[in-house]
């Protein structure tokens, strides 16, 4: 009861007099900079804010040695797969990648075939178009880069696999 009786009481003071009392109560803030303070220095040139709140947030504190070990941690020492086990997905990779390998050396092959040293064959409506030829021989340059670079691209993994065990099947 008396504290209602209080507010409604600070509220028709306020109500007479207006917020501007209420804020000359408030210490005087100042910002300097990016920083904001109640202690002006004057060789920064600090400015007056008037009528507006500061808040501050503190950060988070960083811990410096955790006492126990992280869930990551654990999770991931749980989950080592045995010697077997990871000769054998490592040989299945190996085959995968030759056979992604083969295949990408057989496009490569035909490409190389069309491309005819850089003088593909002309087709029937390019000896009337050259720009259609133009543009084949072009999409054919392209095309046999990008093949290139996926064999690249192909062996480099397989040269990162370990070489595949003799009694190890896939």
């Amino acid at each position: 009861m008396k504290l209602s009786l209080m507010c409604v009481a600070l509220g028709a003071w306020v109500g007479v007099h207006g917020w501007h009392a209420v804020a000359a109560d408030a210490p005087q803030v100042y910002r300097c900079g990016n920083e904001y303070t109640n202690q002006p220095d004057p060789k920064r040139h600090c400015t007056t804010l008037r009528n507006s709140a500061v808040t501050v947030i503190e950060g988070t504190h960083v811990q410096r040695n955790p006492a126990v070990a992280s869930p990551a941690a654990s999770a991931a020492s749980a989950s080592k797969v045995d010697d077997a086990e990871q000769r054998q997905r490592d040989a299945q990779a190996r085959t995968v990648l030759q056979a992604e390998w083969q295949r990408a050396q057989a496009r490569h092959q035909t490409l190389m075939q069309a491309w005819n040293q850089g003088e593909p064959e002309r087709q029937a409506d390019e000896f009337r178009q050259p720009n259609k030829y133009q543009e084949r021989v072009a999409q054919l340059r392209s095309a046999l880069q990008r093949s290139e670079a996926d064999l690249a691209g192909l062996q480099r993994e397989l040269s990162r696999l370990p070489a595949v065990s003799p009694g190890v099947t896939p």
